[in-house]
């Protein structure tokens, strides 16, 4: 049996590294379902719905891109990251709902 590091042995630096790495995944897998919902709108040809959903479903992933670009720079920064604001987490949690129910929409 090993015997658990005490927070003396904890290395600090590893847990903002790990949630910055996990933002980067994130932003990857939004802006993924951002294309796809892109190229589902317009195949076939363009309607006037799929345009605005599409629109819709861009300007969206902008906002989760503007909250995740700013916590991965705080995270990056080197001191020990303040909290995540209330207001930036509600944003990110509603940019990627909302993406993810224009993107149902868009596949139905």
């Amino acid at each position: 049996m090993t015997a658990q590091p005490g927070p003396a042995g904890r290395d600090p630096g590893l847990q903002p590294e790990r949630t910055r790495l996990a933002w980067r995944r994130t932003t990857l897998s939004a802006t993924v379902a951002a294309v796809l919902a892109v190229k589902t709108a317009l195949h076939g040809g363009a309607s006037v719905s799929g345009v605005v959903l599409c629109a819709l479903c861009c300007g969206l992933w902008l906002g989760f891109l503007r909250v995740a670009h700013d916590r991965i720079r705080t995270l990056s920064a080197g001191t020990p990251p303040p909290a995540l604001a209330p207001r930036h987490a509600t944003t990110a949690v509603l940019c990627a709902v909302a993406m993810a129910v224009c993107a149902a929409v868009l596949a139905v």
